[in-house]
């Protein structure tokens, strides 16, 4: 096949499954709202259930409601006919995904869960189906046309079932006022929950680890405590522990400018006075952009208690490694 081809192929394919996503559109009735009332009204875990193809898909649907508020997981109807079907409960709601609305081994779980009092949403292409006769609620997803010119490969079909699932699991998050907050709460691991749920405490470094000298120390002092805590900055305390200042290796390079003698210098006379410092309960998100908007790159920032005593100390890298930035 020539480039063209490949090309006219793959917008066709493009074009029938866009198609096949926008005809739902008008099945989002009265519905689909009683759909979305049975899942908001369910006191236990949605369970989603598909075989094949559509088991893939019913995995990601299971998956996307579980990260937007929506407790879910995904079982085999293989599989719960022989035991897993223990996982269910009346409190549960079961989302049922066929096309044909006929797969043996999704029909086989229809009369144990009648017994258990399990309600069915069931996804499929023919409303007149023994699952959609079955269910609870049906949902049509059915499609013109497959995107396989040979009508075998579920195409089309999977795109609407997925679809659907979507347009469920956003009505849910949308009724239980999801913020973004919860949603990071769900995704420690990823970037958007390190930003918004790592705080400076979490990074800072404390104790011996902090570097701190009195404000009548000797420059020479300050530049061992710098090295000894490598954070390319000290901080300045007065008498009470309260900071004063902070001298960084920017402070360094300027004051070695001036052609000093170090051995005499005292850091009091060097240091930056009243720098930005930052507290220990804010984002580390919003310390990034302390650092960014006062374009603090080489040192870093002193964090301190309501007193304005330090209490820690962080940098970029700290931010880098954390996966903040």
């Amino acid at each position: 096949m020539d480039t063209a081809t490949l090309m006219a192929t793959g917008r066709r394919v493009i074009g029938i499954e866009a198609a096949a996503a926008a005809a739902l559109a008008d099945r989002i009735d009265e519905t689909f709202a009683g759909a979305t009332r049975t899942l908001l009204g369910c006191t236990g875990r949605v369970i989603v259930t598909g075989m094949g193809k559509s088991g893939h898909v019913g995995n990601k649907i299971a998956a996307t409601l579980a990260s937007t508020g929506t407790p879910a997981f995904f079982v085999h109807p293989g599989e719960a006919s022989h035991g897993d079907l223990g996982m269910i409960t009346a409190a549960d709601v079961v989302i049922a995904l066929s096309y044909s609305g006929e797969t043996a081994e999704v029909l086989t779980l229809l009369a144990p869960l009648a017994r258990i009092g399990t309600p069915i949403i069931a996804l499929t292409g023919r409303p007149t189906s023994t699952l959609a006769r079955h269910a609870e609620v049906h949902l049509d997803v059915s499609v013109s046309q497959e995107a396989c010119p040979l009508e075998l490969a579920p195409t089309a079909s999977t795109t609407a079932t997925l679809v659907m699932g979507d347009a469920l699991a956003i009505a849910l998050l949308e009724a239980r006022e999801f913020t973004v907050e919860d949603f990071a709460r769900s995704h420690p691991g990823g970037s958007l929950g390190r930003r918004l749920l790592l705080t400076v405490a979490d990074l800072m470094h404390t104790g011996d680890a902090l570097p701190l000298v009195p404000h009548d120390a000797g420059l020479r002092a300050a530049l061992l405590e710098m090295t000894a805590k490598g954070l390319g900055m000290t901080g300045v305390v007065d008498g009470d522990g309260a900071l004063l200042g902070v001298f960084t290796d920017g402070d360094l390079r300027r004051t070695l400018d001036r052609d000093i003698d170090i051995k005499q210098a005292v850091i009091a006379d060097h240091m930056t006075v009243s720098p930005k410092t930052v507290t220990a309960d804010i984002l580390a998100a919003e310390a990034v952009h302390v650092l960014e908007t006062h374009r603090i790159g080489g040192g870093g920032l002193i964090v301190v208690d309501d007193a304005h005593r330090p209490v820690g100390a962080l940098n970029m890298q700290d931010l880098l490694r954390a996966g903040v930035l």
